[in-house]
């Protein structure tokens, strides 16, 4: 099947890469935190929390559910400039496969855990992001609508099945942690198997991003109107759902409702708390709603202060990659420097270590942390931005 005519069908979309951009810096914030911090409770938890602590885990919602939308955009884009849906399947199969792959070596052993102990193994987004690429590697030769309506009723539909228990399945439990339950399994005796990231609703996330794509082949004022429309409507379907308490943020049977706290900004807080694992119907809205809005007007032009971010946005695996291993050496050399010792930060499940109690830092260090790993990966990123510019080598698009 032939790709849509567009205009848009050679150039990068400035647009869609500075948002990815954003994305990417925003998610360092979110695991400077997870490295340095010296809070020992959900930064979410209102019983406890303060605003700037909140703010800094809740702006890092915006993540993962856009990281993986314009991952399924990104799909459909590749369409546009020339790949036939027989090209497009193979390179979402491999590339899939590459991103669970990843998940379970780099990102595990030289990312979050330091050790090549797999008697444990948690999996997050890499791996949802590629099983939902393997998943769209099969959609794509249905319609662009059909793909569409499946990965909304995937989304919208989702929580209604918050009542199956994995141990209501039987021996296929397993299979329901993988596809539905945020929670741990043992796949044989003495191993674990952790799953951040469901599958659902994340294929959805996915398809509805390829669907989304669609809007990519109209003009640019007309495409402009029609992201701002969604966006809005999304976020006010939100507002209007979250408002009602009646459904979109249950898990395992389970609602978790906003209510009146102790002053105006704790009932806010309390109203925008959205399930994240897995992430409910309005975990869902809350964050793409708005950044749809924030992408329509970043279709009007990339301002001159943003440009740098667009690198970001071109080697969004390639920026991921490198900033868990940086994050967490930086930590280590600190602990180092601190105690003289640091195998908390080398995870193993059956050696449990307890950090110093008055290891880590407040925000302004989490900040500056922050910043620095962001100005460090700016250098390297645009080199490899600048490669991948030049050269066409297949095995550049894995990175």
């Amino acid at each position: 099947m032939p790709a849509p005519n567009s205009p848009a069908a050679s150039p990068r979309l400035e647009s869609v890469d500075l948002l990815r951009g954003l994305v990417m810096v925003l998610m360092a914030l979110d695991h400077s935190r997870d490295f340095f911090t010296n809070v020992r409770f959900d930064p979410l938890d209102l019983s406890q929390t303060t605003p700037a602590l909140y703010m800094t885990r809740w702006i890092t919602h915006f993540c993962a559910p856009l990281f993986t939308f314009l991952a399924g955009t990104g799909a459909y884009l590749a369409w546009m400039r020339g790949k036939t849906k027989r090209e497009l399947s193979w390179f979402l199969f491999t590339r899939g496969l590459w991103l669970a792959l990843l998940e379970v070596t780099w990102v595990r052993c030289l990312g979050w855990e330091f050790n090549f102990d797999f008697h444990s193994v948690g999996v997050g987004t890499l791996w949802s992001i590629g099983w939902s690429m393997v998943a769209l590697s099969a959609l794509v030769f249905l319609p662009t609508w059909a793909v569409t309506c499946f990965g909304v009723a995937m989304i919208a539909g989702h929580n209604a099945l918050d009542w199956v228990k994995p141990e209501a399945l039987g021996s296929f439990g397993w299979l329901w942690n993988v596809l539905h339950v945020s929670d741990a399994f043992q796949p044989a005796p003495g191993f674990r198997f952790a799953v951040g990231y469901p599958l659902v609703p994340w294929i959805g996330v996915v398809a509805a991003g390829y669907g989304f794509g669609a809007l990519f082949t109209l003009g640019p004022g007309e495409r402009r109107k029609w992201i701002f429309r969604l966006g809005l409507a999304m976020t006010l379907l939100f507002a209007a759902l979250r408002f009602s308490n009646l459904y979109g943020n249950s898990i395992y049977g389970s609602s978790r409702h906003w209510s009146a706290q102790k002053d105006f900004l704790s009932t806010v807080f309390s109203f925008i708390d959205c399930h994240k694992y897995p992430p409910s119907l309005l975990y869902l809205l809350m964050t793409l709603g708005p950044a749809l809005i924030v992408l329509s007007l970043l279709e009007r032009g990339t301002p001159r202060m943003l440009r740098p971010i667009l690198v970001f946005g071109h080697v969004p695996l390639f920026y991921y990659l490198l900033h868990l291993p940086l994050l967490h050496g930086a930590a280590v050399l600190a602990a180092y420097a601190r105690f003289g010792h640091a195998e908390w930060l080398f995870i193993s499940p059956f050696s449990p270590t307890s950090p110093p109690p008055d290891s880590g830092f407040g925000l302004p260090v989490v900040y500056l942390v922050w910043v620095g790993v962001v100005v460090a990966l700016y250098p390297v990123c645009r080199w490899f931005a600048e490669v991948k510019r030049r050269r066409k080598d297949a095995w550049l698009s894995y990175l």
